[in-house]
C-alpha cells in the first residue's frame, strides 16, 4: 500500500470516527435532534389527528344531512301520494321516481298489496337494494310504534346508520308513512367522501413528514449554534491538557457560552502562570543542587586526598596515628567516602531531572557484563550467576553497571545469602533481533515490608527512620531505575512468596537505538555526560571499585 493510500485510508477512518462521535446515543447533538423530533412529531400528528377528526366529521355531516332531507322530502311527496295498498308496479315506480334525486341514493319501498301480500319495490332492480341489505337494529327500530307525548307528536320517526359494505361505507336510512302506507329504506354510497378523506389523510402525514424533516434540520442548526463553543472549549480544554498552556478561547457576545469562555480562559492564564511559577521554582531548586555539588567537589578533592593519606597511616603497621585519635580518623575516612558519593549521587540525578542524560550505547555480552560488575567488587563469593553467554544488547555498559551494582549491592546489604542473578531473554514472535533482556536479582533475607514496597525507588526514603545515618544515601535504587528508563527498559520489587526474600527484576530492550535516536532528535541541547565520560570521581553510586564495601551500593529498603 502507497503512502498515499495509507494517507487516504486515515482521514476516511478519522471522518468516519468523527461522524460516529456526532451520532453515538451519548452525543448531545443528536439527544437535541431527537428531543426536537418528538416534540415536533407529537405536535404534528395530534394536530393532523384533530385536522382529520373536524374535517371526517364536517363531510359525513355534511353528506348525511343532504341525503336524508332529501329522502325525508321524497317519502312525504312520493310515497305519500301512494295509496295505502299499492301494487308493486306502483311501488317499483314510485321508488324510481325518489332515487331520481340530486343525492343519488337507493330506495327500497315495502307495503301490502289489496290482497295483503307484502311486495317490495327497489330503485336498483330485482338484484338491486333489498331488505337483507338494511341491518336488523335499523329495521326494528323503523317498524316500533313511539308513544304520543307533548314533546313527541308522532308515531314513526325516521333512522339512519353507517355501514360497511366490502370495505366500501354506507348511509342507510328508513322510515314509514303515518296513517299507513308503504315503508321506505335508501341507501347511499359514502365511497366519494371516503376517498376525500383518505386524500385529506395522506396530505396530513405528508405535512406531518415534513415537519419532522424541518424539526430535524432545525434541530441540527440550532444544536450546531448551541454547540460549537463547546466543541471549541472542549478542542481547548483537551490542547491544555496535552500541555499547551498557551491556549485561549476567542470570547463573542454575553451569554452563558461566553461567560464559560471567559472562565476558561481565566482558569488557563492562571494555571500557566502557575506552571511557568513552578517550573522556575524547580529549575532554579536543580540549578541550586547542580551549583553546590560542583562547588562540593572542589574541597571534596582536597578532603578525599588527605583522607587517603590518613587511611593509608591507619593501614601502616607500626603506626604513625594516636591509638586515641584513630576512631576518629577512621569515622573522618567513612565520612568522606559517604559524602563524596552524595555528591556524585546528586550530580546524577540533576542530569536526568534536566533531561541532559545521554546513553551511549555497545554491543555488550550481558552475561559478560555481570561478570564483569561482580568481580570488579569482590562479590564472586556472595553471588551465584545464572547466565549463558551469547546473550547480546545494544545498551549502554556504564549505566547497566550503575544498575547492576545497585540491585546487588543493595541486595547483599540488606538481604540475605546467597544473592542469585539470573538472566534470560524475551523474544517477540516473528522478530529476529527484537525482545527483551530481563535480569532478576533475588535475595534469601526476610523480604521487604508491604507498607515500603511502593516507595522503594523513591528518593532519600529509608525504610527506617531509626538508621538516618547509614551507609547509604538513598538514591541508589532510583538512579538505577532513572538509568533503565532511559533505555525504555523498567525495574520492579516484589517479595517471593514461595522462598521469601526480595525479587528485583530489571527489563531492558535488547536494541535502544531507536530511542537513543529519538531522544537527541527531541533534545534541546548536548549531552550534559560529556558523553558518557567518567570523569575524575564522577562514578554514580555503585561503581566505585572496592573490595570490601560492596560498591557502595544501598538500597531505599533498607
Amino acid at each position: 500500500m502507497t503512502q498515499e493510500h495509507q494517507g487516504g485510508s486515515r482521514r476516511w477512518s478519522a471522518a468516519r470516527k468523527g461522524v460516529w462521535a456526532r451520532l453515538r446515543l451519548t452525543s448531545l447533538r443528536l439527544r437535541l435532534v431527537l428531543v426536537f423530533a418528538l416534540v415536533a412529531l407529537t405536535a404534528a400528528v395530534s394536530a393532523s389527528g384533530i385536522a382529520y377528526w373536524l374535517n371526517r366529521e364536517a363531510v359525513l355531516t355534511r353528506t348525511q344531512d343532504a341525503v336524508l332531507r332529501d329522502f325525508e322530502q321524497a317519502m312525504q311527496t312520493r310515497a305519500g301520494a301512494l295509496p295505502e295498498h299499492p301494487t308493486q308496479d306502483e311501488l317499483q315506480h314510485t321508488a324510481g321516481q325518489m332515487a331520481n334525486s340530486s343525492q343519488r341514493f337507493t330506495v327500497l319501498l315495502v307495503a301490502e298489496n289489496p290482497e295483503g301480500r307484502t311486495v317490495y319495490g327497489s330503485s336498483g332492480g330485482l338484484n338491486g337494494f333489498s331488505l337483507q341489505d338494511v341491518p336488523e337494529s335499523l329495521r326494528t327500530a323503523v317498524a316500533e310504534q313511539q308513544k304520543i307525548t307533548s314533546t313527541n307528536k308522532h308515531p314513526y320517526r325516521m333512522y339512519w346508520q353507517r355501514i360497511v359494505e366490502d370495505d366500501t361505507p354506507y348511509l342507510v336510512a328508513g322510515a314509514r308513512m303515518i296513517g299507513g302506507g308503504p315503508t321506505g329504506y335508501m341507501l347511499k354510497s359514502l365511497e366519494p367522501e371516503a376517498k376525500d378523506l383518505n386524500s385529506l389523510a395522506w396530505s396530513l402525514g405528508i405535512a406531518t413528514g415534513l415537519a419532522l424533516i424541518g424539526s430535524a434540520l432545525l434541530a441540527q442548526a440550532a444544536a450546531t449554534t448551541v454547540l460549537k463553543p463547546v466543541q471549541r472549549l472542549g478542542v481547548a480544554a483537551r490542547r491544555l491538557g496535552e500541555g499547551r498552556l498557551d491556549t485561549r478561547l476567542r470570547v463573542s457576545g454575553t451569554d452563558e457560552l461566553a461567560d464559560l469562555s471567559r472562565t476558561f480562559n481565566k482558569a488557563a492564564e492562571a494555571l500557566e502562570k502557575r506552571v511557568a511559577d513552578m517550573a522556575a521554582r524547580d529549575e532554579a531548586s536543580r540549578r541550586f543542587v547542580a551549583d553546590m555539588s560542583h562547588e562540593l567537589r572542589t574541597p571534596l578533592t582536597a578532603i578525599t586526598a588527605v583522607t587517603e593519606v590518613l587511611e593509608e597511616e591507619l593501614e601502616f603497621e607500626g603506626g604513625g596515628i594516636d591509638p586515641m585519635i584513630e576512631p576518629a580518623v577512621r569515622l573522618v575516612v567513612s565520612e568522606t567516602r559517604r559524602l563524596n558519593d552524595l555528591v556524585e549521587n546528586l550530580m546524577e540525578v540533576t542530569r536526568f531531572d534536566a533531561g541532559t542524560a545521554r546513553l551511549v550505547l555497545d554491543d555488550v555480552d550481558v552475561a559478560d557484563q555481570i561478570t564483569a560488575c561482580i568481580d570488579a567488587r569482590a562479590w564472586l563469593d556472595a553471588v551465584d550467576l545464572d547466565a549463558e553467554r551469547g546473550i547480546h544488547a545494544r545498551i549502554d555498559p556504564r549505566r547497566l553497571d550503575v544498575i547492576l551494582a545497585n540491585l546487588i549491592g543493595n541486595a547483599l546489604k540488606h538481604g540475605g545469602s546467597p544473592v542469585r542473578v539470573a538472566v534470560r531473554e524475551e523474544r517477540e514472535e516473528g522478530a529476529e533481533d527484537g525482545g527483551a533482556v530481563v535480569i532478576e536479582v533475588r535475595d534469601h533475607g526476610p523480604g521487604i515490608p508491604e507498607e515500603v514496597l511502593p516507595h522503594v525507588f523513591d528518593r532519600f526514603y529509608k525504610a527506617s527512620a531509626s538508621r538516618p545515618r547509614s551507609e547509604g544515601s538513598g538514591l541508589g535504587l532510583s538512579i538505577a531505575l532513572e538509568n533503565a528508563h532511559i533505555h525504555g527498559g523498567e525495574i520492579t520489587a516484589v517479595n517471593d512468596p514461595e522462598e521469601g526474600g526480595a525479587v528485583f527484576t530489571l527489563r531492558l530492550p535488547r536494541d535502544a537505538t531507536a530511542l537513543t535516536e529519538r531522544d537527541d532528535a527531541d533534545a534541546p541541547g548536548g549531552g550534559g555526560e560529556g558523553e558518557g565520560k567518567k570523569k575524575n570521581g564522577d562514578v554514580p553510586d555503585g561503581t566505585r571499585k572496592s573490595a570490601g564495601r560492596g560498591g557502595g551500593a544501598e538500597g531505599n529498603a533498607g
